[in-house]
């Protein structure tokens, strides 16, 4: 990728966590919200709106470090392993241990006198969802690359995920989660276009 491309791959990643954070944001409390767009007091909106942006970006920047982690992390393994299919079994085995340990020791923590059901969906949710981007990166380049798909889309944003995970705030845990998966799928599907914009 040049560096032209690479510019742009930045912000344009930038612009996706900036996007998704504001409209996550403003879902997460929009009874609180929804005053300032009724009365169109466009100055609190806006101001609300920058901040909402400046997270999202933080956000973002954080989800293109663990994604630069994840293709250095790929690369050395490949190396030292010296088998694709060895490298994708421990890949897999962290990715379910990984969800396994998003909801039990979530639960484990924080679940004082709770069920443990309401630990579950949020792991199902970044499972589907990883399934659903493995799915799509798979039929754009080859079968090979379904199970590191799913070892960025869930064990590399979990660990961009930790600090919202050690608040345990519920609006927190929400509003940096979505962002992350969004950044990091994008990353993943559309690095290969932007690589490709001056070969073609």
């Amino acid at each position: 990728m040049k560096s032209r491309d690479l510019v742009r791959f930045f912000f344009s990643v930038l612009a996706v966590g900036a996007v998704i954070t504001s409209v996550v944001g403003f879902a997460l409390e929009w009874g609180k919200y929804q005053k300032l767009f009724i009365s169109f007091e466009i100055l609190e909106i806006a101001s609300v709106l920058f901040w909402f942006i400046g997270v999202g970006m933080i956000f973002s920047v954080i989800s293109q470090m663990g994604f630069v982690v994840f293709l250095t992390v790929h690369r050395f393994a490949l190396e030292i392993f010296r088998s694709h299919s060895l490298w994708n079994t421990i890949q897999l085995f962290l990715v379910i241990f990984v969800l396994f340990d998003l909801a039990y020791l979530r639960f484990l923590f924080f679940g004082e006198n709770e069920s443990f059901l309401p630990y579950l969906w949020l792991p199902l949710f970044i499972g589907v969802f990883a399934l659903i981007v493995a799915y799509f990166k798979q039929q754009q380049s080859s079968k090979k690359t379904f199970i590191s798909a799913m070892f960025l889309m869930v064990v590399i944003t979990s660990l961009e995920w930790f600090p919202a995970l050690r608040v345990n705030e519920e609006d927190w845990l929400y509003l940096m989660l979505f962002p992350l998966l969004g950044c990091n799928a994008f990353q993943l599907l559309a690095m290969p276009r932007f690589s490709k914009a001056k070969a073609t």
